[in-house]
């Protein structure tokens, strides 16, 4: 068999009290999320098959800022953005506003699939879903209590995203990103996952995903960055993740993480705050899972 690989991403900023009192969850999540899709891989699935089934996952875990679980705008409504891209195609759908659909990025997977548009918003996603028997659920499905205290007491722009990326068995990469958007939002605010290039990126070189302050990752268009540096500089996956996330000589200003794979299975991680969500099974059958800077990893 060719090498494969697949690397998750949970979200990434600072420490917070909720996020030590669920260590265990959300490492169980990550673990659980990462070896279906490397099970999938295994068993000979396409790279866009997997990143979206393992999105899937994320999405109906409420600990993370995604489908179940997602943020609330300041008007205490969810609206979710996702995207999803096919390095070997150079296909990709996205949605951003959506409300109601269970899972945001299948709906981006239709958009790319099913009509000649790439990103589609607001009510025309949800028709859309309703066109193609996507399954709904009423608003109050996504709205979990974290969120609603955050809303209510914290008043803070707390923000989260989940991704995947992977090298299928016939050298094909693909990319998958999803979020509950910024608590406290603006209603209507778009952020970095649904943009092709910014949050999501996949080609011959490389599947990115991304996570953070979603602002600063569309002004610096960091997953398309990564692809260039590899392409035109000929840099090694993790030095160009560590260049455009970590770059000392031009500093990004706010929390900021990136989960890639490369054609030669290595897996990229790179963020430049307290933690990041992240999981990853290489090329070698390597898991890891781990989410501060250092400290737990499990091997």
């Amino acid at each position: 068999m060719n090498k494969i690989a697949i690397a998750i991403h949970g979200g990434a900023g600072q420490n917070s009290k909720f996020i030590e009192a669920n260590y265990k969850g959300y490492m169980e999540g990550l673990k659980t999320a990462v070896e279906h899709g490397h099970e999938l891989l295994i068993n000979g699935a396409s790279a866009l098959d997997v990143v979206e089934a393992t999105v899937r996952i994320l999405e109906d875990n409420p600990l993370f800022n995604a489908g179940k679980g997602s943020a609330l705008n300041s008007e205490g409504m969810v609206e979710m953005d996702a995207a999803i891209m096919d390095g070997h195609l150079l296909a990709a759908g996205a949605v951003s506003m959506v409300t109601q659909v269970k899972n945001p990025i299948s709906l981006a997977r239709k958009v790319m699939s099913n009509t000649k548009h790439v990103h589609i918003a607001g009510y025309g996603a949800l028709k859309l879903a309703e066109l193609n028997s996507l399954e709904l659920m009423p608003n109050d499905y996504f709205i979990v209590e974290r969120q609603i205290n955050e809303l209510k007491e914290e008043k803070s722009y707390g923000h989260g995203t989940v991704g995947c990326v992977a090298l299928d068995s016939r050298g094909n990469m693909a990319s998958a990103t999803s979020t509950g958007g910024l608590s406290n939002s603006l209603p209507g605010r778009v952020g970095d996952s649904c943009m092709i290039g910014a949050g999501c990126y996949a080609n011959a070189h490389c599947a990115s995903s991304c996570t953070g302050d979603g602002e600063l990752i569309i002004i610096n268009v960091i997953a398309h960055k990564v692809a260039a540096l590899l392409e035109l500089k000929g840099m090694p996956l993790q030095e160009a993740c560590d260049y455009v996330i970590r770059n000392l000589e031009n500093p990004i200003n706010g929390d900021v993480g990136m989960i890639s794979v490369d054609v030669n299975g290595n897996i990229g991680f790179s963020f430049n705050c307290d933690r990041m969500h992240r999981a990853s099974i290489d090329h070698t059958g390597e898991l890891v899972v781990d989410i501060y800077q250092t400290g737990h990893s499990m091997k």
